[in-house]
């Protein structure tokens, strides 16, 4: 999709962007890309969730003109801040991602809370850095028809889907052979299901490559992620499952690549660095702008290796592939699912394998529908989760 701004305005001006889930690890990061880029970058809005001490340091720091928090009780800690409009809940965050000035709306609002304000933000016209991946894993259908109607970008912030971003430079779907998506493989690659029987949550916090928040982290464990990643990419390039391929690269230095019809590759690499393609995102499609990030040299990583997943030891992210073969309403059946099965997982109340038999029961036992908009999308979800929540007791401990 063409970007919402015009190319002189990106590069001589200011730009005015909102980051909802400002507390968070991808939120927290794109701040730190607007403090190294201050004459570029200016915050209005930040939302976040009960983080109120983290956000207050936020509010000094970029002073922007409105927040939002989850609760109504979460405001009073914020009743002496002078000039910012303090909002909360579902409503506050569609009134930080739709402010009047507002040109770029990054989304790291973690679940389905994403969904509504990155639809407000389309229909406001903002251009939209999408980070959360429940927002296309859920509502893939919903928001690219909306975007598309609007004339808005969707620019993706995960690293693997800026290097598509990068590497499709404006191809059209025709010309792909296929998206290579690479995995790091987690913490548990080359393990079988004997190994993965009795690992505790400490165990699979601790990935190899990223520091990120625990969900995420989890689902890169056990690969759920990488299945979410897949769908998120057919819904931003418009390319089928056929043309999607998972592998394994332990190094995380090529993010992606894509390659063309005629034989070529092209991959983006760099340093595991998040900041990165959220600087990619804000600024594109301006020009490239130096900075102080971590720089990766050749001689640090000499050896690069590419394996093919294990779908059978990893059964979630066999079990992505076919929800996406279901379609409709199967995904966003899988993500609900999947979130209350890892909070099982973190809590003791469930064993590392039990994710994907709680995941795998759940889906047996929907009944794939289409949904026509979000309210009807929410009742599927919600019924996902009693489901699962019943699969949870089923294969507990």
């Amino acid at each position: 999709m063409a970007s919402g701004l015009a190319y002189d305005r990106l590069c001589k001006s200011k730009m005015n962007i909102s980051v909802l889930g400002s507390t968070g690890s991808i939120g927290t990061q794109t701040l730190e890309v607007v403090s190294a880029h201050p004459k570029k970058l200016k915050v209005l809005g930040l939302a976040a969730g009960s983080n109120t001490s983290l956000l207050k340091t936020q509010i000094k720091k970029f002073r922007p003109k409105a927040i939002s928090v989850k609760k109504e009780e979460d405001k009073r800690a914020f009743k002496n801040i002078k000039n910012v409009q303090v909002r909360f809940g579902d409503k506050g965050n569609i009134e930080v991602a739709t402010l009047k000035g507002v040109e770029r709306v990054v989304i790291a609002t973690p679940g389905l809370a994403g969904i509504a304000p990155t639809l407000a933000a389309i229909a406001a016209k903002k251009t939209i850095c999408l980070a959360t991946k429940e927002v296309l894993v859920a509502a893939g259908e919903l928001v690219t028809s909306e975007a598309k109607k609007h004339k808005v970008s969707l620019i993706p912030i995960d690293s693997e889907h800026s290097a598509i971003f990068q590497a499709l430079s404006g191809r059209s779907e025709k010309e792909v052979k296929r998206i290579i998506l690479t995995a790091s493989g987690g913490p548990f690659r080359g393990k079988t299901v004997k190994d993965l029987k009795k690992i505790t949550p400490a165990q699979a916090l601790a990935h190899p490559t990223w520091s990120m928040g625990k969900k995420i982290t989890i689902d890169s464990a056990t690969l759920m992620n990488k299945g979410f990643e897949v769908i998120e990419a057919m819904w931003l390039f418009g390319v089928p499952l056929s043309k999607i391929q998972v592998v394994v690269h332990p190094q995380s230095i090529i993010h992606s690549a894509v390659e063309f019809v005629d034989g070529s590759i092209i991959a983006q690499m760099g340093a595991s660095d998040m900041r990165l393609p959220i600087q990619y995102a804000l600024f594109y499609p301006g020009e490239r702008l130096p900075n102080n990030f971590r720089r990766f040299s050749f001689f640090d990583k000499r050896d690069l290796t590419f394996d093919e997943p294990d779908l059978k030891t990893f059964k979630c992210l066999d079990l992505a592939f076919k929800a996406i073969s279901k379609g409709k309403s199967a995904p966003a059946v899988l993500t609900a699912a999947n979130d209350v099965a890892v909070e099982a997982f973190l809590a003791g109340k469930l064993p590392f394998l039990g994710i994907g038999q709680v995941l795998e029961a759940t889906l047996s036992a929907h009944k794939v529908q289409k949904f026509r908009n979000l309210d009807e999308l929410l009742a599927i979800d919600e019924w996902a989760r009693e489901n699962a929540a019943q699969n949870v007791l089923k294969f507990s401990k």
